[in-house]
């Protein structure tokens, strides 16, 4: 018999067996807030069944399973037939298929379908961010399509069923399809007025032929796809079914899988057009305008995903200190780590206030919320999606070594933080964005104005930060240089509003304090000793 060398103490058990939606304060809060109250009861028991599913161990080794055995790519079958396919880990499917059917889809088709689905977005990527991405694009192709009132009337009923069919089979012989898209060209990259991908009108009205290529064509396992084309009339937008109405394969030749930093489990591609059959969606020429609403809803969900990282981290973070103890006593009671502790939560907790913020102007429909989402998308698009790498940095640190380690799941959680600042437009595209939407647009202005004015007043500093920002307003000649300072502010600004208003007092006051009065450094745990910052903990800690 083995002589015992030592006994294994003072470790965090793992953060697991719990109810994700329920354990998050703030996301909670946010569904209260923004839901009409008939609509409660239902969307919290659906979103709790679903944040016990995230929190469960089967889903967690699903994520980890998915990560470990990233997509293949077949072009050939045994006998040398080009198929293109991409074989996924079995844990891929049984993830993409949870979360089709939690309605991670069908946020067009119901009252209170977006905030419904912002939640479910949040709770669902903390088991596994990869699959989050045909989630959110066959959730964004909605828009597009409507343009087409014959392609909406065609394809929304599967692009929002609640099922997932993995098999490439005619899209009229599926109850639910998947959606990808298509935009960028090795040649322009985000400028994608510079794309060469030629289409050629067929015969029949509406039909052309595109030949080309896409550098990034996202889920290239997908039902269908939204891709840019130079028509004869200019840029226009169209739709490339996988499979054609015969049972006959469209041509869609996947040249390779990209070998990305993070998102492993999800398939991005590069794919070749020769003589592809496709449908025209909107007019010719008014390509960029036709898909920019399935732009507009994948950096929303850009926004949801780094606000779902960001609390998978902090949950972590504050769990784990919860149960480590140093230098005689827990972690999460010496102030310098609750100093830590509580500015990663208020980040947070910033992220996800905003993000179902502007979750619920979608629900609203009206025009001034549109033009509220204008602005306040971009805006937030460039901000959250920045903080999430420092986030998941600073978070891994509180766990020391084992935060390191793969088997902590934290270096998942690093790896794949960048992604949301550069899918969908990295910062620059979007500070231009905001910039435009600030010259062409005065309505988004008087929107987004309109909204951090309701809580003038209630905190000093947020009425400084609200008046210096007037002030950089005023001035639009040469900006551009000076673009990503002003949307920081702008961002900064509206979260302190929707914190002032929503969260409690000592985490507004703490993001006043720090984000918008100055009273703080350049790096995590440097807010001011004087706060409530063991209030801000507690509020922040998951509760297994």
């Amino acid at each position: 018999m083995a002589a015992s060398t030592h006994t294994v103490t003072n470790q965090a058990p793992p953060l697991v067996g719990y109810d994700v939606f329920a354990a998050d304060r703030a996301l909670g809060e946010a569904v209260v807030r923004h839901l009409d109250p008939e609509l409660l009861e239902g969307a919290r028991e659906e979103l709790s069944a679903l944040g016990r599913t995230t929190g469960s161990a089967q889903v967690q080794e699903w994520g980890a399973l998915a990560n470990e055995n990233p997509p293949k790519l077949r072009t050939h079958d045994r006998y040398g037939n080009r198929i293109d396919e991409v074989d996924f880990h079995p844990s891929w499917h049984r993830l993409l298929g949870k979360g089709v059917s939690a309605g991670l889809t069908s946020a067009w088709t119901r009252p209170g379908g977006h905030v419904r689905r912002a939640a479910g977005f949040v709770v669902w990527t903390q088991a596994e961010a990869g699959n989050g991405c045909p989630l959110s694009m066959t959730h964004a192709a909605v828009p597009a399509l409507r343009t087409d009132p014959a392609l909406a009337a065609e394809w929304e009923p599967r692009l929002t069923a609640t099922v997932y069919d993995q098999e490439l089979r005619p899209a009229a012989q599926k109850a639910g399809v998947l959606f990808g898209m298509g935009m960028t060209e090795k040649q322009g990259g985000s400028d994608v007025r510079a794309n060469t991908t030629e289409a050629r009108p067929l015969a029949e009205d509406g039909t052309y032929a595109l030949t080309g290529h896409k550098w990034f064509c996202s889920a290239p396992m997908s039902d269908g796809f939204l891709v840019l084309a130079q028509a004869p009339g200019g840029l226009t937008c169209f739709l490339v079914p996988r499979v054609l109405a015969d049972g006959t394969r469209n041509v869609f030749r996947i040249q390779r899988l990209k070998d990305k930093l993070g998102n492993r489990s999800n398939a991005s591609s590069e794919v070749e057009f020769d003589g592809t059959w496709a449908r025209r969606v909107g007019e010719e020429g008014r390509g960029v305008r036709t898909i920019i609403g399935m732009v507009a809803a994948t950096r929303l969900d850009c926004v949801l995903g780094s606000a779902s990282l960001m609390r998978q981290a902090v949950a972590q973070a504050i769990h784990h200190c919860t149960y480590r103890e140093a230098f005689g006593g827990r972690l999460v009671d010496k102030p310098l780590m609750r100093n830590v502790l509580a500015d990663l939560a208020l980040e947070s907790e910033a992220a996800t206030t905003l993000a179902m913020r502007l979750a619920a102007a979608y629900d609203d429909g009206s025009e001034q919320e549109r033009a509220f989402l204008r602005l306040a998308v971009p805006a937030a698009k460039y901000w959250v999606t920045k903080r999430c790498t420092p986030v998941a940095v600073e978070a891994l640190e509180c766990l020391g070594g084992n935060g390191y380690v793969e088997e902590s799941g934290m270096p998942r959680l690093l790896r794949e933080s960048p992604l949301n600042s550069i899918w969908e437009g990295a910062g620059n595209v979007q500070a231009l964005d905001v910039l435009r939407a600030l010259q062409r647009e005065p309505g988004a202005l008087d929107a987004y104005l309109r909204e951090v004015g309701r809580s003038r007043g209630a905190d000093h500093r947020l009425d400084g930060a609200i008046k210096n920002l007037l002030t950089e307003l005023a001035d639009l000649d040469g900006i551009e240089a000076r673009a990503r300072r002003l949307v920081e502010r702008i961002a900064l600004v509206l979260q302190g509003s929707l914190l002032v208003r929503y969260a409690p007092p000592e985490v507004a006051d703490a993001f006043c304090a720090s984000r918008l009065g100055g009273d703080w450094g350049a790096g995590f745990g440097t807010l001011p000793h004087s706060l409530d910052l063991a209030t801000v903990v507690e509020r922040a800690r998951p509760v297994a």
